[in-house]
């Protein structure tokens, strides 16, 4: 799949379900600003990966006018349980760069599973995406949203509802229509 497929996809699903659904209610208005960089790393091992990582973060650091960042990584990690593992190195980097307090990392992957839950539960697909990705989040502006969100503890709840009400199917159709 070409570079620009993967973009069109993942913006597709943001559109479409983070948007669509409102499972982020803080996306819309950063989408509309342009204010996402969406980025295809090429990368085929971990390695590669945090390597990429390390250049998005600094990327981001000089770059203000950029919100956040969708690191997408169709070529490594496909699998969530090596996924879910390499979260820790990619949270290290974090420290290691200095910059934990300043970015976070959001996960998000097409076979993504909470724990204790089952694999084909709908609440799942609230981090369901077409592809694997890391989403790099400036915490100052994550920390300013919350604050000014009147029920941010009700986010989760109610997207768990949302995907429950909505079911597994329809949710798996959606996210295979992104492609």
């Amino acid at each position: 799949m070409s570079e620009t497929a993967v973009v069109e996809a993942t913006r597709k699903w943001v559109e479409n379900v983070v948007v669509g659904y409102n499972l982020c209610p803080f996306a819309k208005r950063e989408l509309v600003r342009d204010r996402v960089r969406f980025v295809v790393c090429e990368a085929d091992n971990e390695d590669a990966l945090l390597q990429a990582l390390q250049t998005e973060l600094l990327h981001l650091d000089d770059e203000p006018e950029i919100e956040t960042t969708l690191l997408i990584h169709p070529h490594v990690l496909q699998d969530f349980a090596l996924y879910n593992e390499f979260l820790g190195a990619a949270d290290g980097l974090l420290t290691y760069l200095d910059m934990e307090g300043i970015y976070q990392i959001a996960s998000f992957h097409p076979d993504y599973q909470f724990a204790d839950t089952a694999p084909n539960a709908a609440e799942n697909y609230t981090n369901r995406s077409p592809f694997p990705m890391l989403h790099l989040l400036r915490e100052a502006s994550l920390e300013a949203a919350i604050d000014s969100h009147p029920d941010v503890d009700g986010i989760p709840p109610h997207n768990i509802e949302l995907m429950n009400k909505l079911g597994s199917e329809k949710m798996r159709g959606i996210l295979v229509a992104c492609h």
